[in-house]
């Protein structure tokens, strides 16, 4: 395992849990830690042990409470751009990831925190989380793809009424809109989501994988189009060892010991 100076990863099973750890500014997004991020997502994708994957924030106010503002002021175009495609090909990594991510959200998840979240496959927030994207306070708007993933998350006008306004909303309001999955008290959400996380992982990881993969493609895919990616996706796993276990488990009436292969 990589040693980082700020990502912290722990593994309990296969499940690990990935803190972004620089809780005195809240743990805002700066250059090194997009790059760590980048890299812990690459290891643990390459790790066969892991099979779920929580991401939270350290501390108690933030999950992570936006790009690093001090490091964005003085940016070129260029140097604006390199900053925006960065981040994004790491939301896009945890998209891509064929591992489940689920993000605990404890406090703030602000722009590039907001877009972290909503780049995982949940999101369980604390009680006292605090979702937006703000960028327009800025002069700027989201550059982590979360225009884009928001609108899909909470339909167009919700997310154009939450970046054109800047506001933040609470955890309430988040689970309301569809925002965030499921509130906990906030000395209960890792330990939630880890829970759901190891119960992913329990099962087969070649079919969640699939799955994951083929609900994401489909989502803009005509029906037909998607229903027939389902099919030939289904088919497909009929050619590996855990669907034969997973079956044989069950004709057997025990739990099934899936391999991933």
């Amino acid at each position: 395992m990589a040693t980082y100076e700020i990502v912290k990863i722990e593994k309990q099973g296969a499940v690990a849990t990935v803190t972004i750890d620089r809780p005195k500014a809240l743990n805002a997004l700066n250059a090194q830690t997009l790059r760590e991020l980048a890299a812990a997502v690459a290891e643990l994708d390459a790790d066969a042990e892991v099979r779920a994957v929580v991401l939270t924030g350290g501390g108690e106010k933030a999950f992570v409470a936006g790009a690093d503002i001090a490091e964005m002021a003085g940016m070129t175009v260029d140097a604006a751009r390199r900053f925006a495609l960065s981040g994004g090909a790491v939301a896009e990594q945890l998209s891509r990831s064929p591992r489940p991510w689920i993000a605990a959200v404890n406090g703030f998840a602000l722009g590039g925190g907001c877009e972290l979240a909503l780049a995982c496959d949940f999101i369980y927030a604390s009680r006292n989380a605090r979702f937006g994207q703000p960028e327009v306070n800025l002069g700027v708007i989201p550059g982590f793809g979360g225009t884009q993933r928001l609108m899909r998350r909470v339909g167009i006008a919700k997310a154009k009424e939450l970046v054109f306004s800047g506001d933040i909303v609470g955890a309430d309001e988040a689970l309301r809109i569809g925002l965030c999955d499921s509130l906990h008290e906030p000395g209960e959400l890792l330990g939630k989501a880890r829970a759901m996380a190891e119960k992913i992982a329990s099962k087969g990881p070649l079919a969640i994988a699939r799955a994951k993969r083929v609900m994401d493609l489909g989502q803009s895919m005509q029906l037909e189009h998607a229903c027939t990616l389902e099919a030939d996706t289904f088919a497909s796993l009929f050619d590996t060892a855990d669907q034969k276990e997973g079956m044989q488990a069950f004709l057997d009436k025990r739990p099934a010991a899936f391999s991933g292969k």
